[in-house]
């Protein structure tokens, strides 16, 4: 039709027309307007029209806690009544996918403290027993490779990262080209005495080879060339972990520590990293793509190209998270609750907020780990955990185990601004108390800094 004139369109079909356009209005104008995540319809085959899923940016939180394992607290399915068990591990596990490891252990172990967020009190051994020691009855669940850094991951998922492997195992090389050259024969050498003495740590093995004990020129690390090597073929797949004294990693065969059935496995790279990308979107409920592939550390054209296809094969739904610049996906199982309860400390190294610009849009929380700023730039501490409260990060304290005394020093504590620091205070106490029984201290000291140091004062000093 012309403006101004000519034919006009007859009445039955402009209705037609009205009524259409409005059905597919309809759904848009539902998931606008909702808090939760709706369907908007229509079909996503290629080549129909798709209208993209709305989400509010606490309904992504929400989501994001749920994928976490943080949604059951305060409910039935809560935390274990009874001490955990594998079980509970596994349940745990299948949330996270891994846990990160850290050498710091001003508070407690990187690789303990997100189980113990979800699950509450449990024996630091079950995640020993299922990482380094194996039997029939209870066959070892995790093994060490590097997935989000250094990191604890399912037996079954270490043919996943094969093609890392092979990756690192050229640019490793390459980082150590002069010393394998002056010393051509150190590879062999290393393997053939961990097939003899494994599990055996780096210190023993220099001993026994008679090498060279200076230390490395890194300005960090401090490694002896045998270390050198041994972390070389660890990135290589060549060496895995076999069991750990202390926190020294005894180095041992992978045929010695892994099922054959595992060992026999060596994914295309392609459908591995697209699987770990999945992986990452079930852990991680609702996210960017930066994010989907930050969990692995995956590169930004592995990363893109499996989000594509996952997006296409039905396991990734895109989403417009209200709030976030870039395009959000929603794996497909993910669910959204209404609410969430409960409380719990989270250490530097949790997977909810270790990528600390996701925690920034999802909870309005900066957060940065302080560890190497010094002491007098330092703005709330050392080791710093955040606080989850009904599922808002509501405040954070710095925390170190002081064994020696045995309490659970608070030098720090901190409300988020405009928070209820009434309500936090007894919660947080509560959540204190519980941490320092968990690592076998007897009880809590809280310090002067922060405006919930005094209100956490006196209610620990009364407990």
């Amino acid at each position: 039709m012309r403006a101004g004139g000519g034919d006009a369109v007859p009445r039955g079909l402009r209705d037609r027309f009205v009524r259409r356009a409005q059905q597919l209005a309809e759904p848009v104008r539902r998931a606008m307007c909702c808090g939760s995540v709706r369907r908007a319809g229509l079909s996503v085959r290629p080549g129909t029209i798709r209208v993209m899923e709305t989400m509010s940016a606490a309904a992504a939180r929400r989501t994001a806690l749920a994928a976490q394992g943080f949604a059951a607290q305060g409910s039935t399915a809560a935390r274990p009544t009874g001490e955990a068990n594998r079980q509970h591990l596994n349940r745990a596990l299948g949330r996270t996918k891994l846990l990160q490891m850290d050498s710091v252990n001003v508070a407690v172990r990187a690789h303990y403290m997100p189980l113990y967020s979800r699950l509450g009190a449990y024996p630091a051994e079950l995640v020993d027993n299922a990482a380094w020691t194996h039997s029939a009855k209870k066959p070892r669940l995790l093994v060490e490779y590097w997935a989000h850094e250094a990191s604890l991951i399912p037996v079954r998922d270490w043919p996943l990262l094969r093609w890392r492997m092979r990756e690192h195992g050229g640019s490793w090389r390459r980082g150590l080209r002069e010393l394998l050259e002056d010393s051509p024969g150190l590879i062999d050498d290393v393997l053939a005495a961990v097939k003899d003495l494994g599990p055996v740590g780096a210190g023993t093995l220099e001993r026994e080879l008679g090498g060279d004990t200076r230390q490395g020129r890194g300005p960090w690390w401090n490694r002896t060339d045998t270390k050198r090597v041994c972390e070389l073929l660890f990135a290589m797949g060549e060496l895995t972990t076999g069991t750990r004294r202390g926190f020294e990693r005894l180095y041992d065969l992978p045929e010695r520590v892994l099922p054959p059935d595992v060992l026999s496995q060596d994914p295309d790279e392609h459908d591995a990293v697209r699987e770990l990308v999945r992986r990452s979107a079930d852990a991680l409920g609702v996210a960017t793509e930066a994010e989907l592939r930050d969990y692995y550390r995956l590169s930004p054209q592995r990363g893109r190209r499996a989000v594509d296809e996952l997006v296409e094969n039905g396991d990734l739904e895109p989403v417009a998270v209200h709030g976030w610049r870039n395009q959000a996906y929603r794996h497909v199982d993910a669910r959204t609750p209404r609410r969430v309860r409960g409380s719990a400390l989270l250490c530097p190294f949790d997977p909810l907020i270790w990528e600390r610009s996701r925690a920034e849009r999802l909870f309005g929380f900066r957060y940065r780990i302080e560890i190497y700023v010094p002491q007098p730039q330092r703005e709330y501490g050392y080791y710093v955990f955040p606080f989850l409260l009904d599922g808002e990060l509501v405040a954070r304290v710095d925390l170190k185990a002081d064994r020696t005394a045995k309490v659970l020093r608070v030098p720090g504590a901190f409300g988020e601004p405009d928070r209820d620091l009434g309500k936090i205070a007894p919660e947080l106490a509560a959540a204190l108390h519980d941490m320092a029984a968990w690592l076998g201290l007897d009880g809590v000291a809280v310090g002067t800094r922060g405006d919930l140091a005094d209100p956490l004062r006196a209610l620990t000093a009364a407990s």
